[in-house]
């Protein structure tokens, strides 16, 4: 068995170029270390998953009785935060052994995606505060002239009927700090030695924000020719196809 997430950081973007000149984006992670804290079974807590925590410097102050005790139980040093992620079952080896269990105690560093190509991403979008409805919403807004308010969103609901504002109306609010799951990052690059995974693309929140790091759950199918030297130009294709009709 093996866990299939880590807890990790964003350390920022940049760009890197492949092998044919193409740039990328490239949002940078810190993905651990990590250890496991408590493991969940199906038999005492009804399902399988294991809780997993951040290995980080914290105050003996800032931890609580309780945690301190749950934390002694597992024989492990207090962490910066914890979360679950599921485990999975290893392959049996060529010998028809498996690789054996995890248990409390021990780590989980970012090797656990050295055999993957995708990861999905958990994390806390940035607090915009109070946003009105352009900003929050993308409404256009009015007329932008002498003697017009550009940025109000306008009526919300007709006087006779229905009387009322139907639910869910879009209207200024609080915006950001939302949970926001990027699914199928292509990964570009693992540093084992530092616990480092680069990924194309951008992941949500600010610069040193905490994220949760999975195995994606549903990658997405290679195709033939893709991204390669085989991939079909769909105009040379549509001028073959009309040139035959002829």
């Amino acid at each position: 068995m093996s866990v299939t997430g880590i807890l990790g950081k964003k350390i920022g973007m940049t760009q890197v170029f492949d092998e044919k000149g193409e740039v990328h984006p490239i949002t940078v992670l810190q993905a651990g270390p990590c250890v496991i804290t408590q493991l969940k079974t199906a038999a005492k807590d009804g399902y399988d998953a294991a809780q997993i925590g951040l290995v980080e410097f914290v105050k003996d102050s800032k931890v609580t009785k309780p945690m301190k005790g749950h934390f002694a139980k597992s024989d492990v040093a207090p962490v910066r935060m914890i979360k679950e992620v599921d485990v999975e079952t290893a392959a049996p080896s060529a010998e028809g052994e498996s690789n054996g269990a995890v248990k409390a105690g021990d780590r989980v560093l970012v090797d656990i995606f050295a055999d993957e190509k995708y990861v999905d991403i958990i994390g806390t979008s940035k607090g915009r505060g109070f946003a009105g409805v352009v900003r929050r919403h993308g409404f256009g807004g009015g007329p932008k002239s002498h003697g017009h308010m550009f940025q109000v969103q306008g009526s919300i609901g007709a006087s006779s009927f229905p009387s009322r504002v139907f639910p869910g109306q879009r209207m200024p609010g609080h915006m950001g700090t939302d949970r926001v799951t990027v699914r199928n990052l292509r990964i570009r690059g693992i540093d084992l030695d530092e616990n480092l995974i680069m990924v194309e693309g951008a992941v949500p929140g600010p610069r040193d924000g905490y994220v949760l790091i999975s195995k994606a759950k549903a990658p997405p199918r290679e195709r033939r020719g893709f991204s390669g030297g085989g991939t079909v130009d769909p105009l040379k294709a549509s001028k073959k196809a009309s040139a035959k009709k002829k």
